[in-house]
């Protein structure tokens, strides 16, 4: 017996451990690196050509491999940031009128919910039974059985979630939503706060910034500021216009999208796409303003 079991031990690593399988965990380890050397670029117009390219791939990858963790990860990280920089910000400061503004904002929200869904599997291969069903009836117990490890999971599930729900024709109708993309936010942030640079906190300063009865408080939304500024050593463009976007005084909102302008992001190597769209946003913001 403990023969034959270690007959089907071996057979089953074999399997595992195929050429093919192997060939294709190189590759998804390579297109998990691409996505940070985007990161890591300073010409997000060499970034929109090359990126549709790398996430079709991804796409084709998974087709092969559905469960593959970096493969999902990369598709939940990569389709967030695509939709970010060059579609939803594009539909608030470079769209030439309604119609197309409202297209951009639609093909973002389409792949908002593509990379969100590619996420919340991730979450479910990696833990079985925390599913969007499970998360959403009660967030906090759902998420419990997360670690460390998860941390990138549940940071990008979040954002997609996040800036889904903002593009909403209807947001108010999808309040309750809130609560599972906060607790994730959250949860993260207990598990690693410091993750990359403080991230966290920049997202968390927009759902800290809603209204107090939609949970929110400006202290908190400070708060989250203030940390995300000292993990970023001042260098967060994205959290000065986050907490812009909270502020009812025109005059405060300005004196942050200054800031987040004066930003020099010449020595910045970690998200440096993200704040350099971030201060692209800022700057059409201030124009916008005049």
């Amino acid at each position: 017996m403990h023969l034959r079991w270690s007959v089907v031990c071996a057979a089953l690593c074999l399997a595992a451990c195929s050429p093919k399988q192997m060939a294709l965990n190189r590759m998804a380890a390579a297109l998990a690196d691409s996505s940070s050397v985007y990161e890591r670029d300073n010409d997000p117009e060499f970034v929109r050509l090359a990126a549709p390219s790398t996430l079709k791939t991804v796409e084709m990858l998974l087709s092969q491999s559905p469960d593959q963790p970096q493969l999902l990860l990369t598709a939940c990280s990569g389709f967030t940031q695509y939709a970010y920089a060059f579609l939803h910000v594009e539909a608030e400061v470079k769209a030439p009128d309604a119609a197309t503004a409202q297209d951009l904002k639609t093909r973002a929200t389409q792949m908002y919910q593509r990379a969100r869904g590619y996420c919340l599997h991730g979450l479910e291969v990696r833990h079985r039974g925390l599913t969007l069903s499970a998360i959403t009836a009660d967030p906090s117990a759902a998420l419990q059985r997360t670690t460390v490890q998860d941390v990138p999971w549940l940071y990008w599930t979040a954002a997609a979630w996040g800036a889904d729900i903002s593009l909403s024709p209807t947001p108010l109708l999808r309040i309750a939503e809130v609560a599972s993309v906060r607790a994730m936010l959250n949860r993260a942030k207990a598990l690693d706060e410091d993750w990359e640079s403080g991230a966290i906190h920049e997202a968390l300063i927009a759902f800290d910034g809603l209204p107090p009865m939609l949970g929110g408080s400006p202290a908190s939304a400070r708060a989250d500021f203030d940390r995300a500024m000292e993990l970023s050593g001042r260098k967060s463009v994205f959290a000065f216009v986050a907490l812009a976007s909270t502020m009812t005084d025109p005059a405060e909102k300005k004196k942050l999208l200054e800031q987040a302008v004066e930003v020099d992001l010449s020595t910045v190597t970690s998200r440096r796409l993200t704040n350099l769209i971030a201060q692209r946003y800022a700057r059409a913001l201030l124009s916008a303003s005049r």
